[in-house]
Parts: C-alpha cells; sequence; structure tokens
C-alpha cells in the first residue's frame, strides 16, 4: 500500500499533531478568512497613505513650474492683494475661495478658486513678479488621487463601504493574528530548526505582523470617524447629546480646503454652523452707510499675525457681503495650535476667534488622532514611523498570500482554509467579545451575520462546497 494511500490508516500521533478543532485552528481560520477581506484594502490604504505622506515632496518635483519660483536675494514679495486681484484679473468668472502663503521663500503662493462651471482649482502666483504661473485641479494630482482611493476607493459611498468594511475585519485580523503568533511560535521555531519549506518566510510574516498588528489596530481606530457609516452615525449619537466628533466653527462660512493642504483644523471640512448655537460672525459696514471694503487680504494676513497665529497661514475669504475673512493659523505639527481668527472686512477689526480650546473634548481626542493617523503629530518621528508601518504593511500584505499560494492544495478544488471551527457556545466570554464587536461595528456585525448564514445554510448543506472550504463538522 502507498504511504499516499488515502485509505492508509494514520498513527494517532500524526492524527494529534493535526487538530481538526480548537481555538488555535479556528483563529487560524478566522485570520485566513478576514484576510481575504482585508488584504487587498490595506494594500490600497497602504500605497496611497505612503504618497500622501510624502506629498510634500512629490507634489514640487513633479509641478515645479507652478509650485517653485526663482528670485533674487533680498527680493521683497508684493502685496497679497495685489496677486489676488491678478489672480481674478486672470479670470474673471471665477470665484476665490482661499490664500495660502507661501512655505518657504522659493515657494509660489497658492489660491484656491471656484470656476464658472463649480470645479476647484488651485491657482499659483510669483509672490516676487505677481505673475500668474498657471493652475492645476489639486484632485488630479498624484497626492490628490491617493487621497480619493484611500477615502473611498473613488467610487462613493459603495466604496467607503468597502473600505469601512476592510478596516473592520482588520481588527479582527490583527486580534487573530496576536493569538497565532504566540501560540504558535514554539512550531515556528521548530520548523525553522528542521528547515521546513517556507519556515522563514512564515517567521518573517509573523514578525512583522507583530508590530503591524498593534500599529493597524491604532490606525484603525483613529481613521473610523471618517467612515460613512460608523462614523455618520457616531456623530449623530455625539450631536444628539449635545457634544460631535468635529469641531464646529461658526464663523468658517469658506472651506478653504484642498487635497494639497492638509494643515488646517479639520473644523473646516464640515461646518454645522447653521445649527445657531453661536452666532455667525458677520461683517458690518462703516456707521456712515459706506460699504465699501476697508479691509483686504493683507489686512487679515497682519490680523492674524498680530494675533498670535503662526505663519504661513491660510484665508478663508468673505463668501458674501456679510461674510468675514477667515485667518487660519498653521498648526500641522499640533492640533492644540489650531486656532481661526475671524476678521470683519470693512473695519478690520478681529470679531471673533475660535480654536482647539473652543472644540469639544470629543472632537479635541479625534483631532489629535488624526494628528497622529496622518503621521504629523511627533514631527518627523511620526512621519518616518508611519512610513515605515506603511511599507511593513505591504510586506504584510504580499508575505500573507505568498504563504497560502505555496501551500495551497493543488488540483484538489479547495481554497486551502485552515480547518477550524469558532468554539463560540463553549466559550462565552469569546461570544460575548464577538457580539459586543459586532454591535459597535455595524458593518462587521452585518457581514459576519452573512457570512455565518452562507456557513450554515449553504456551505455546509453542499458536499462539494464543505470539501472547498475544508468546513469542520463541530
Amino acid at each position: 500500500m502507498s504511504v499516499l494511500d488515502p485509505a492508509r490508516p494514520k498513527p494517532d500521533s500524526q492524527k494529534a499533531a493535526r487538530p481538526r478543532t480548537g481555538l488555535f485552528r479556528a483563529f487560524w481560520r478566522w485570520h485566513f478568512y478576514a484576510s481575504v477581506v482585508v488584504v487587498p484594502v490595506l494594500l490600497v490604504l497602504s500605497l496611497t497613505g505612503l504618497v500622501y505622506l510624502f506629498r510634500f515632496q512629490i507634489e514640487p518635483l513633479l509641478h515645479a513650474d507652478l509650485m517653485r519660483v526663482d528670485h533674487a536675494q533680498g527680493q521683497l514679495t508684493q502685496p497679497w492683494q495685489t496677486q489676488l486681484e491678478a489672480v481674478q484679473a486672470a479670470d474673471p468668472g471665477a470665484t476665490v475661495v482661499s490664500f495660502t502663503e507661501p512655505t518657504s521663500a522659493d515657494d509660489s503662493a497658492r489660491f484656491t478658486v471656484e470656476t464658472a462651471e463649480g470645479l476647484t482649482r488651485d491657482v499659483f502666483v510669483d509672490p516676487y513678479t505677481v505673475r500668474v504661473l498657471g493652475s492645476l485641479d489639486p484632485d488630479s494630482t498624484i497626492s490628490g488621487t491617493a487621497v480619493r482611493l484611500h477615502a473611498d476607493l473613488m467610487a462613493g459611498r459603495v466604496g467607503d463601504t468597502v473600505m469601512e468594511l476592510g478596516a473592520c475585519w482588520a481588527i479582527v485580523m490583527a486580534v487573530t493574528g496576536y493569538v497565532l503568533f504566540f501560540k504558535g511560535r514554539r512550531a515556528r521555531r521548530r520548523q525553522r530548526l528542521a528547515g521546513a519549506p517556507n519556515a522563514r518566510l512564515r517567521t518573517m510574516h509573523a514578525r512583522t505582523g507583530l508590530v503591524v498588528g498593534a500599529g493597524l489596530l491604532l490606525l484603525v481606530v483613529s481613521g473610523l470617524p471618517w467612515t460613512g457609516i460608523w462614523g455618520e452615525q457616531v456623530q449623530k449619537l455625539a450631536t444628539d447629546r449635545g457634544t460631535s466628533l468635529w469641531s464646529a466653527d461658526p464663523g468658517a462660512l469658506s472651506n478653504p480646503t484642498s487635497t494639497l493642504d492638509e494643515s488646517l483644523p479639520h473644523s473646516h471640512h464640515a461646518v454645522p454652523w447653521a445649527q445657531g448655537k453661536s452666532p455667525v460672525p458677520q461683517s458690518n459696514p462703516r456707521a456712515d452707510g459706506d460699504e465699501t471694503s476697508v479691509a483686504n487680504l493683507d489686512t487679515a494676513v497682519e490680523v492674524g499675525s498680530r494675533s498670535g497665529l503662526t505663519h504661513p497661514m491660510t484665508v478663508a475669504l468673505p463668501s458674501d457681503e456679510h461674510g468675514v475673512y477667515s485667518v487660519i493659523g498653521y498648526a500641522f505639527n499640533d492640533p492644540g495650535a489650531e486656532r481661526t481668527v475671524h476678521v470683519d472686512r470693512f473695519g478690520g477689526q478681529v470679531v471673533s476667534t475660535y480654536g482647539y480650546d473652543d472644540y469639544p473634548a470629543l472632537a479635541q481626542v479625534v483631532s489629535q488622532g488624526i494628528a497622529l493617523h496622518e503621521g504629523r503629530r511627533f514631527g518627523t518621528v511620526n512621519f518616518w514611523l508611519t512610513a515605515l508601518f506603511c511599507a511593513a504593511v505591504v510586506v504584510s500584505c504580499v508575505t500573507g498570500p505568498l504563504m497560502w499560494w505555496r501551500r495551497r492544495p493543488r488540483g484538489a478544488g479547495a481554497v486551502g482554509a485552515p480547518r477550524g471551527r469558532m468554539p463560540l457556545v463553549s466559550s462565552p466570554l469569546l461570544a460575548v467579545v464577538v457580539v459586543a464587536l459586532a454591535i459597535v461595528l455595524p458593518v462587521f456585525g452585518a457581514s459576519l451575520v452573512l457570512v455565518l448564514l452562507l456557513d450554515r445554510f449553504v456551505i455546509r448543506r453542499v458536499p462539494r462546497l464543505r470539501q472547498a472550504f475544508n468546513t469542520a463538522d463541530r
């Protein structure tokens, strides 16, 4: 009888070495299936995250003709208002939404405009010669495309739900991965010593995952406020209780952000000032009835500077005759320094200020988490740790499928999933954790119910599917 004959009885020791049930194999199976959903999502998030991290290096290199300028030593910049007028003259049908100061002496000034067709473009101006250098669509740049992919795969609500689904199952993959790491470390060591095939690859994947898992949990949690289902529901719940995930500046009548500038307070992404809980700052004409604007862009920047805002500033221009100049200080590395000064367009006085100290406590936590998520909270250290983390995620997303590819059953019509079944009935604590996670993360909960129903009523009842998915009987 051949050693490969399936009819030949197997020794008891061999049977014991390959248990069909138990927590280890159950966690391994869930880790395997979670990776089917998570790996494609994590690859997109990590690669686009790397592009986003290096956007300030990538874009000036690709668009040096727009973003870089030559100047003589000691040459002075021209008034910001003069540059604004040059932009308005270049495209009279466009509405200038905001202005951002140059970051360095070699950078151009940037004006974000809304065209007559309703499109957003960033217009770049040489601050020394007041020459309009050109414009580009910030969403069409490499970093702009990366941001849109990172957010929702450029597929709107469907893409956002897919990303949220992947993020939720990433928690499952991280937790099960830690169980496999600690429970399987002796087996991996024996395999390395024995020179078993794929032993080194398995060890690399495990050690990389040890680091990636913790960071993954942190980034998933800090990224959930952006999601379209969990984020929206939690925000609604918070609003009903008089708080918010996001700061709500009542004076932010314009949205000065573009995909090229994430140094701004996230309060300017969505401003529910219409709730009327705070008075909306407005400009008031002079007492003599003359409504001719006295203050201009230079006035707003000067007032912001005197108010202690940090350069380079961004200024949201008045959106109507009652609007104000909203001067936003630079607070890239420190959300605690986020502050906006609203300046009257007629008298040039400060109408109101709004900053981090005015945020709800929950919004302060979210703001700090976002800065950490974007690799900017702790300066260079945070930047490089986030970059290395993204690279480690890519390694994990490659080594995991590669291990499966090498060990997959050939010609058996099976997907090669580990055989095991989560003993929820016999492990009440585990059942409570799973149910709690499903309730807190509704997208995960809905997908988990769907998976369990398919397993119970479809896969287990079709013999070929039972074999393909290597389903355990108990």
